[in-house]
């Protein structure tokens, strides 16, 4: 949490003034007993007349409106430093997440990630709120209603001294107990929400072996062990109240008592006595306040350790400080002996790859399911560091590229096709952000996308659900396409990026590519021979080596795995 103070800063003035205005609304709360006492003892045992009490009762008026304006002042200014607070964290979150790398994302889980940026930040803003208004006023009204016992009557203050210990012992063990159980149910949530994004993605999955009833029971076990944890939290918390109320009562009976007996010797006067019983009360009330408090904050405690948990993970994907000049090299890709393994793993995903791209040309890779077709082109791109060899882009090791500055370069279409909310051409300009409406036809004409443009009656502007979910998949993989094809990058990446496609389409989409004016240097990636069988050279991949390179008709004679390949597609004749 103390790392987190520092996203306060832009509101320290609200921090001091809330609290503040908090204290003042005490220090008249504090004076009321007071105030009645004079009005008992004065106004009604001396007989000092309506008009004295008419005249304190105006004062008892006067002061709760003017607590009623501190205590709304504090409010402002608390609430404005929450949620201030909560922007700020949510901000920073966000910000961090942008620049984690792919492995490091799927290490921590998406949906923990998003449990922290929204319920646990505000978790930790409702905190926030709570102690800047009562953090410093409920224990400056039982520490000053405690002073103030002693001011009245020493002997009878006596009680607070006893009562307000065993208060706090309570108050204190409570916390000590259900704190590590509130971390332990957030890390449950994360549990259960993990399994509901599970479910939801892969419904047709489930649905397609049958498997919903073991999914339900899997869920239920995760949720009712939350529930449990949950619910022994709550009930121990539960206590609280109860265990408060008992000792003040207690107190309050001990008090009458002694009180009593000084009245009736002439120790103190029974408006003080009544002072002294509204100060009691005044304690009773601000520890029932303080020890919701301290399990609000304890929650917010929890959830700021793991809001800090995501702060203080450093991206292991670094730009350099100085970049290098490009070498005099012609070649558009270059891969010098790669070898590459993901975080985790027990074996090398992909093992002493080497080959060189020129400018303007077309290579496709193919390879079994697994052979690790993805993992090489990503490499291109820098969505994960090689762990032998090197990767160059344009004369540059990627790693001495400003990855800003080398994504610039290169136009990525994933297998997954992937639209955003909004609208067509909103989704077109992640391409190029001033692209022109002529270089938006272009694109989506090279990427035979124009029909699904020209079948919505609002063209460029028709509306996209989130997830692209209105289009089918072969029209999102078409606009992903085009979205590429607008930045006018120097190298393109179809990753198994047509497969939704027909086979007449795709031929139309490649010869497209082909006939580009900024002729970019093209990968293919692709389970299909056809896909890859006129690109300049082909690379063969299987379970992460390169056991082939070369064209069609050389890796036909060179390469078996190349033709066992063609031979499963093409009914055993080899073409």
């Amino acid at each position: 949490m103390k790392k987190l103070v520092a996203y306060l800063r832009k509101y320290r003035k609200e921090c001091v003034l809330g609290p503040l205005f908090k204290l003042l609304e005490a220090c008249l709360e504090l004076i009321v007993p007071l105030v009645m006492a004079k009005i008992i003892d004065t106004g009604v045992v001396n007989n000092a007349g309506s008009g004295y009490i008419w005249r304190m009762g105006a004062l008892l008026a006067g002061m709760g409106l003017a607590g009623l304006a501190f205590s709304i002042t504090a409010q402002y200014f608390a609430a404005k430093a929450a949620c201030g607070f909560g922007a700020e964290l949510r901000h920073a979150l966000f910000e961090r997440t942008q620049r984690l790398s792919r492995s490091q994302i799927k290490t921590m889980g998406a949906p923990t990630l998003i449990q922290r940026m929204t319920g646990d930040v505000n978790q930790v803003q409702s905190g926030l709120n709570l102690a800047l208004r009562l953090l410093l006023r409920s224990p400056f009204v039982v520490m000053g209603a405690m002073i103030m016992a002693f001011v009245v009557d020493a002997r009878c203050a006596l009680i607070f001294l006893a009562v307000i210990p065993a208060l706090a012992a309570v108050v204190a063990g409570i916390m000590a107990i259900t704190m590590p159980m509130h971390k332990q149910a957030r890390k449950r949530l994360d549990g259960v929400l993990s399994a509901t994004r599970e479910n939801l993605t892969g419904a047709r999955v489930i649905r397609a072996f049958n498997l919903q009833t073991q999914e339900i029971q899997s869920f239920r076990q995760k949720n009712d062990a939350l529930t449990s944890l949950s619910r022994l939290s709550g009930r121990i918390s539960a206590l609280m109240n109860p265990l408060t109320y008992v000792l003040v009562n207690l107190a309050l009976v001990a008090l009458l008592r002694t009180g009593a007996v000084r009245v009736d010797v002439g120790g103190i006067t029974q408006g003080e006595l009544v002072a002294l019983v509204n100060y009691l009360s005044q304690i009773l009330v601000e520890l029932v306040k303080l020890a919701d408090l301290i399990v609000s904050i304890s929650r917010a405690l929890a959830c700021a350790e793991r809001i800090q948990s995501v702060l203080s993970v450093e991206p292991d994907l670094l730009d350099p400080v100085q970049v290098p000049n490009a070498s005099a090299d012609d070649c558009a890709v270059r891969f010098d002996h790669v070898s590459m393994r993901y975080p985790g793993a027990a074996a090398d995903t992909l093992t002493d790859i080497s080959f060189a791209l020129g400018k303007g040309e077309m290579m496709g890779i193919i390879g079994g399911t697994g052979a690790g077709k993805s993992t090489l082109v990503e490499l291109i791109p820098r969505f994960y560091d090689v762990t032998g060899g090197e990767v160059s882009v344009l004369g540059r090791d990627v790693r001495a590229w400003n990855r800003a500055e080398l994504r610039k370069h290169i136009g990525n279409v994933p297998q997954k096709a992937r639209l955003f909310s909004g609208t067509i051409r909103e989704n077109l300009c992640y391409g190029r952000e001033n692209a022109t409406e002529a270089e938006l036809r272009d694109a989506l004409e090279a990427a035979q996308a124009l029909d699904v443009v020209a079948s919505k009656a609002e063209g460029l502007d028709a509306p996209v659900a989130q997830g692209g979910t209105n289009f089918s998949g072969g029209q999102r993989q078409r606009l992903t396409i085009a979205r590429a094809l607008v930045g006018r990058p120097d190298i393109l990446i179809l990753d198994d990026s047509a497969s939704a496609l027909d086979f007449a389409t795709e031929a139309r989409l490649r010869q497209a590519i082909r006939q580009l004016d900024f002729h970019p240097t093209t990968f293919v990636v692709s389970q299909r021979i056809s896909s890859v069988r006129n690109a300049d050279v082909i690379a063969v991949l299987d379970d992460g080596h390169l056991v082939g390179l070369g064209t069609h008709d050389a890796l036909m004679e060179s390469c078996q795995v190349y033709r066992e390949i063609c031979a499963s597609q093409e009914g055993g004749e080899a073409k």
